[in-house]
């Protein structure tokens, strides 16, 4: 149950506000996650006030501000083809109007198509104090303890990647059964990562290059049976997505 709410107009404030034991007071961006019920009492500092919403582009960077919108994101001019595709499955339109992109990678599981491309590209999660890098995989198996105190400005995604992201569902528009997403560098460094499954997506590669690739995808998908679908059927319908995306990169490469 929400107890206490604060829009602060300044950052400083903000964590001021986070960094306090009692009530525990927990940031809020688009407040999707947060309109959820929940059992304990929390206080929630609104961020709409701190100009965290803006999206810019470099040579090299895609830089999301944390308060913008999943929709805001999906409608930038020449976002890559593969990521927006990610954006458009990861929840309805109306949803997306007020989900945050911060929110909506921090709050994800294994199913979440976004999740699972950012987790590829190797995406940065810039946060205050001291406006701190910290890469998505290293918040992801710690969110919570990573992120105590802190508030997540933005959001970086590389622009100089090639990205396929491949996924089996049970209708197109469905969360996937299973699903990879495969990122390429110039320089020849390949991201593989698994999911559709369990609490996040899994990075089955981060290579030198693209050797190693069914092996890391069966590794991955070891154990990740559950009540959507079996091992088995999460390895032979890998292996061919796995096809797809190789060759999608190969197309995109070209």
């Amino acid at each position: 149950m929400i107890i206490e709410y604060h829009r602060p107009e300044k950052i400083e404030e903000a964590l001021e506000l986070i960094a306090r034991k009692d009530p525990h007071t927990v940031p809020m961006g688009g407040g999707t996650v947060l309109a959820t019920p929940k059992s304990e009492d929390l206080a929630v500092v609104d961020l709409q006030l701190l100009g965290l919403n803006k999206i810019s582009q470099t040579a090299k960077l895609l830089k999301v501000g944390a308060t913008a919108t999943l929709q805001d994101l999906l409608q930038l001019d020449q976002i890559n083809p593969e990521l927006a595709k990610t954006i458009e499955l990861e929840s309805t339109r109306t949803l997306r109007q007020s989900a945050s992109v911060a929110g909506a990678l921090v709050s994800a599981d294994g199913r979440s198509p976004l999740a699972i491309a950012a987790l590829a590209m190797d995406a940065q999660f810039v946060v205050e104090p001291e406006k701190e890098n910290l890469s998505f995989g290293e918040i992801l198996p710690l969110r919570k303890n990573a992120l105590k105190e802190r508030i997540i400005v933005a959001v970086h995604f590389p622009r100089n990647v090639f990205l396929a992201y491949e996924y089996v569902a049970r209708t197109p528009a469905d969360l996937p059964i299973v699903a990879l997403a495969l990122a390429k560098w110039p320089s020849g460094r390949t991201r593989l990562v698994a999911g559709g499954f369990g609490a996040q997506p899994a990075l089955a590669l981060d290579g030198k290059d693209d050797s190693g690739l069914e092996d890391a995808l069966s590794n991955a998908l070891h154990g990740s049976t559950d009540k959507w679908a079996e091992e088995e059927y999460r390895q032979e319908a890998g292996k061919a997505l796995l096809t797809r995306a190789i060759a999608g990169i190969k197309e995109a490469t070209k």
